[in-house]
This record gives structure tokens, C-alpha cells and sequence, in this order.
């Protein structure tokens, strides 16, 4: 689980943005304006702060700076949130010690994207992923391993075991599955989940993925 930090003085972006993580499964925290997001970093240590540049108070510059000055936060990632398109602004940001730039307004696929890139930058998210002792997911190469075997699932059989495989234990609703897998623009019924699950138990085994009665599906 990544830990997020917001701050951002606009409500509605803090909660858009916060909505759209916490469905990702990263742990979220906001702050409203730089003094407090620069005092829930020191008490949470997020590993990476999203942060807007226009602020009343310290502005965003202000804060990165503050933030690679301080020992224990030198290498946390900085991505700002920015609407201004001006050279000297984001000069002042790379100089300050941004890590990235998201362009408001915000895309919340496009931004998850480019946290993902950040991420495995530096390292803090795999490509390849083990959920279970016998199971390896190979997010690049769209392949599984079960047992030292390689499996060659379908497009949305494998997008579908990742997302049930990101967060072992948790409950997906089966409305973030169909939006998560099929998104939003493709209308399927609620069989077709089930269909994809059935499929994935056959191959990796029944005892994967266990039904949560009238929520949704978790792996185990």
C-alpha cells in the first residue's frame, strides 16, 4: 500500500483526486494548504505528495523546497498540480525538486497513470507481482505463472485477476470491477463477471477467489 498526500486548496480536487486513489487501494491523506500538508507529512511520511502550485501561503515552489530541505523527506516523490503553463513556473518547480507535472484539470486515469510511472521509478511498484507463493502476475508481459507454469489468459480474465490479486483480503464491489475491467462506456451484464471468475478458478484454482454474497469478490 502507497501512502498519498494531497494539498491542494480546492475541496473539490482534493476529494476528486482522493476518491479515485483510495479506489486504486493507496492510502490517502489531504491537506488543505502547505503548513498542514507539511505537518501530516512529518507525522505520516507519505511516499509521495501531490502537490498543487497555486496556494494562498506558501505556495506550492514553497513547499517542495521546504520538503527537500527536510533530511528525512529528500527523496520523497513531489508531483505537481499545476494550470499554469509558464517556463519560469516550472523551472521553479524542477529547481524546488519536482519529481513530475500533472496539467489541471486533472484526468484521474491519467494521473494514476503517471503515479504508477513514479512509482516504479523509483522502485516502490512492481510490475511483476506475487500475490500467493505459487501465483506470478507479469503485468508488462500479460502473463501468469501458476506453479512454474505459464499461463496465457485472455485480455480481461488477466486484467481481472489483477485487480482482485493488487489487494489481497479485499472486498471488490462488483460496480469497481465492471468499471475497473470493462470501464465505464461498454454496458455488460452482471453474468459476465461471474462467467470471467468462473474461468479464472479453472485455471488458477477454485480456492483463489472467494465470493463475498451479495458485495463482490476478494482474493485470498
Amino acid at each position: 500500500m502507497v501512502k498519498i498526500l494531497i494539498i491542494d486548496d480546492e475541496e473539490d480536487i482534493r476529494e476528486l483526486l482522493s476518491y479515485n486513489l483510495k479506489k486504486e487501494g493507496h492510502l490517502v491523506f489531504t491537506a488543505e494548504n502547505g503548513e498542514v500538508g507539511l505537518s501530516i507529512m512529518k507525522k505520516e511520511h507519505p511516499d509521495l505528495i501531490l502537490l498543487d502550485v497555486m496556494m494562498p501561503g506558501m505556495d506550492g515552489v514553497e513547499v517542495c523546497d521546504s520538503i527537500r530541505n527536510t533530511p528525512d523527506f529528500e527523496k520523497t516523490l513531489v508531483c505537481f498540480l499545476t494550470a499554469r503553463n509558464e517556463d519560469y513556473s516550472q523551472i521553479a518547480g524542477l529547481d524546488a525538486g519536482a519529481d513530475d507535472y500533472v496539467a489541471k484539470p486533472v484526468r484521474p486515469k491519467v494521473l494514476i497513470s503517471r503515479i504508477n510511472a513514479l512509482l516504479r521509478r523509483k522502485g516502490m511498484l512492481s510490475k511483476v507481482s506475487e500475490p500467493s507463493k505459487n501465483l506470478i502476475i507479469n503485468r508488462d508481459k500479460y502473463i501468469v505463472e501458476k506453479d512454474g507454469i505459464v499461463l496465457h489468459l485472455p485480455r480481461k480474465e488477466f486484467e481481472l485477476l489483477a485487480l482482485l490479486a493488487s489487494r489481497p483480503g479485499h472486498v471488490f464491489e462488483r460496480d469497481v470491477i465492471l468499471e475497473k475491467v470493462w470501464g465505464t462506456e461498454i454496458v455488460v451484464g452482471d453474468r459476465t463477471i461471474d462467467v470471467h471468475i468462473r474461468k479464472l478458478r479453472e485455471k488458477i484454482g477454485d480456492d483463489a477467489i472467494k465470493t463475498v454474497k451479495g458485495i463482490g469478490y476478494k482474493f485470498i
